[in-house]
């Protein structure tokens, strides 16, 4: 018989134990994305910023927070505060350029979602930013939220008004502040009709939409126009009397300044126009630079008739 072939056997593999095993490569977690750009706009108030800037460090979900200063011209210790503070970036332009063309450049340049206008003067609470977040984010039809903004005693601070019309506007234009909203502290939330940015957060997206503030306004009238942009679109405005931020009060370094008071006409007039026709915006500026004749206000009719606004270029 012939010799049966003897089965090949598959040689046995044996591992080399003291290879080393390669590591599964390690995946670096991304940040969490920005939320809430919160935005101060800082004129020569560097202690007020500091104690901004310090508050808004201690915000809950902070790295969901980006702070964003923008110093319009200071010449005091402001523009080198950055380097204080390194989870902040501060944006130094040249000159005053006013507040309608900042909050502008502002918001092209924040990361988030929600922009939280601020002026040095408020200091926030660590919840306020997250708090007010929340609430927008829940809110479908409302498009920006404000705190209630109260003194170091805890006394009201109104910032939230009427939409100002007709006399009240021209009150407005002279300097007088807008007729008060009455705000019910026990209500959940309230809605206003105008807040200004001392502390307003805002949706970023619609501040897109409505292709930025009005280039028109300076330092005045940016604010006020947003919250008829708000009213037309039939969304809300709402303040939020739980949520609490402290208002320190102090000396406006441009009272009185002619170019200001000028630029306030500017915007009174540049607001009529848009919502009430050219006419009304005519009407009020001859009236504005009639009113400064009459109380021999020479300094104040120069500027009121050439109708510089504050936008860097006066």
């Amino acid at each position: 018989m012939p010799l049966q072939r003897r089965r090949e056997q598959t040689p046995k593999v044996i591992p080399d134990v003291a290879a080393p095993k390669e590591k599964p490569a390690q995946i670096e977690e991304a940040p969490p994305p920005i939320v809430v750009s919160a935005v101060i706009l800082s004129f020569n108030r560097a202690a007020a910023l500091r104690r901004a800037i310090e508050a808004l460090e201690k915000s809950t979900d902070r790295e969901r927070l980006e702070i964003l200063v923008i110093d319009l011209g200071s010449s005091d210790e402001s523009p080198t505060l950055d380097a204080e503070y390194g989870g902040m970036t501060m944006l130094r332009l040249p000159r005053y350029i006013g507040a309608t063309k900042a909050m502008n450049i502002a918001t092209r340049t924040a990361k988030g979602e929600f922009v939280f206008f601020l002026v040095p003067e408020v200091e926030v609470s660590p919840q306020t930013a997250a708090a007010l977040a929340a609430r927008i984010q829940a809110e479908s039809d409302t498009i920006a939220v404000c705190p209630f903004l109260v003194d170091p005693d805890g006394k009201s601070v109104p910032r939230t008004f009427r939409i100002p019309m007709g006399a009240a506007l021209k009150a407005v234009a002279r300097g007088d502040d807008p007729q008060r909203m009455p705000i019910d502290e026990t209500q959940e939330s309230v809605p206003v009709e105008y807040a200004s940015h001392d502390a307003l957060m805002v949706r970023r997206q619609f501040i897109q939409g409505m292709n930025y503030f009005d280039a028109r306004y300076g330092e005045f009238g940016g604010d006020l126009d947003l919250a008829m942009q708000v009213r037309s679109a039939g969304r809300k405005i709402r303040l939020y009397p739980a949520i609490r931020a402290t208002y320190h009060s102090m000396a406006d370094p441009v009272a009185g300044d002619p170019l200001f008071i000028a630029d306030r006409a500017h915007g009174a007039a540049v607001f009529l126009a848009k919502y009430q026709g050219f006419f009304s915006g005519l009407m009020f500026r001859i009236g504005a630079i009639l009113r400064a004749l009459v109380g021999f206000k020479l300094n104040q009719v120069a500027a009121l008739a050439s109708w510089s606004k504050i936008d860097g270029n006066q």
